[in-house]
C-alpha cells in the first residue's frame, strides 16, 4: 500500500467533444437496431438521466427507511443537419420526393456518438469513450427560423430523446452503456467498430449493352476513364444514350451494414463475465 497522491502527470483527464454520430432504426419484427446511417453536423449531447427520487419513511421517532424511485434516461441532441432518417423517426414523411408530411408516427431508434477523453499530456488525442443508447425515441421540438441579417447564422435543431430501457443478463435494464478505448481490446475495439460503422464492399464494373431508350443517369451508370490497372469510374450525366460510349454497372460485394448490438452482445465481445 502506498499514500495517494493528487495531480500526477498524465492524470489530468477530461471529456470533451461529439462526432461519429450514429442513427440505428429498431426492426420491430427482428427485435434489432440495424440499417443505420450517419449524422453529420453534430453540435451537442447532452445526457440528462432522472428520477431516483427520495421517499423518506419514518418510524420510531427517527428515519427509519429510504427509498428511492426508478431512474429514467434521457437526452437531448443538437446539430446543424441531419440524415432523412431522423426525419422519419421524427413523426415525417416522404409520400413522393421533395415533399415532406409531419406528425407521423414516432418510431423507435438506437443512437450512438463518440466523446474525447483528453488529460494533460496527449490532449485530446489521450482515448474517447462510445456511448450507446437504446430504445430511444423523440418529442417535438422548437425550430427557430430568423431573417438573414449582417451577423450571419445557421439553424441549430435540437431534439429531446427518452428511453426505455432495454434487457441484459446479470443486472437491471439500462438504455445507455459507454465503452472507453483506453480500456478496452484494441483488436476488439476495432472489430466493434465495423459493427458499429459497417464495412465497405468490393466493387466491380460491367459494361452495359444499352437498348438505346434509357437514361444512363437514372439508371445509374459509370463511364470510364484512365488506363488498364488504373481506371476510373464516374457516375455519368447523360441523360440520354450517347452510342459513341461504353457504360457499366456498378456491382458491390461483401461489405455489412451498420448495426447497434444490444447490450448482451458487447460484453461478449469484448470478453466481460455479466453478472450483479
Amino acid at each position: 500500500m502506498a499514500r495517494v497522491k493528487w495531480d500526477e502527470i498524465g492524470e489530468h483527464f477530461y471529456e470533451t467533444g461529439t462526432d461519429r454520430g450514429m442513427v440505428y432504426p429498431y426492426d420491430t419484427t427482428n427485435k434489432t437496431y440495424h440499417g443505420g446511417v450517419a449524422w453529420n453536423g453534430l453540435t451537442g449531447y447532452t445526457e440528462s438521466p432522472s428520477g431516483a427520487e427520495e421517499t423518506k419513511l419514518y418510524a420510531d421517532n427517527g428515519k427509519y427507511l429510504s427509498l428511492r424511485s426508478a431512474e429514467e434516461f434521457g437526452y437531448t441532441v443538437t446539430a446543424y443537419t441531419y440524415p432523412d432518417l431522423v426525419g422519419e423517426l421524427d413523426g415525417s414523411a416522404t409520400p413522393v420526393a421533395g415533399v415532406r408530411i409531419y406528425q407521423q408516427s414516432r418510431k423507435s431508434f438506437g443512437f450512438c456518438v463518440r466523446t474525447l477523453l483528453g488529460n494533460d499530456t496527449e490532449l485530446n488525442d489521450h482515448a474517447y469513450r462510445l456511448h450507446l443508447v437504446y430504445g430511444s425515441s423523440m418529442a417535438p421540438s422548437e425550430r427557430g427560423y430568423s431573417t438573414v441579417n449582417d451577423s450571419p447564422e445557421a439553424i441549430e435543431f435540437s431534439w429531446e430523446c427518452s428511453t426505455v430501457p432495454v434487457e441484459i443478463d446479470g443486472y437491471k435494464k439500462t438504455a445507455l452503456l459507454t465503452i472507453d478505448s483506453d480500456k478496452v481490446d484494441s483488436d476488439k475495439l476495432t472489430e466493434f467498430e465495423n459493427i458499429l460503422y459497417g464495412t465497405d464492399g468490393t466493387d466491380s464494373y460491367d459494361a452495359v449493352t444499352p437498348v438505346g431508350t434509357e437514361n444512363p443517369s437514372t439508371e445509374g451508370w459509370y463511364e470510364r476513364s484512365g488506363s488498364v490497372g488504373s481506371y476510373t469510374y464516374t457516375l455519368t450525366t447523360d441523360t440520354t444514350v450517347d452510342n459513341q460510349k461504353t457504360y457499366y454497372a456498378k456491382t458491390t460485394t461483401g461489405g455489412t451494414e451498420p448495426r447497434l448490438p444490444l447490450p448482451d452482445e458487447v460484453i461478449r465481445h469484448f470478453g466481460v463475465t455479466t453478472g450483479g
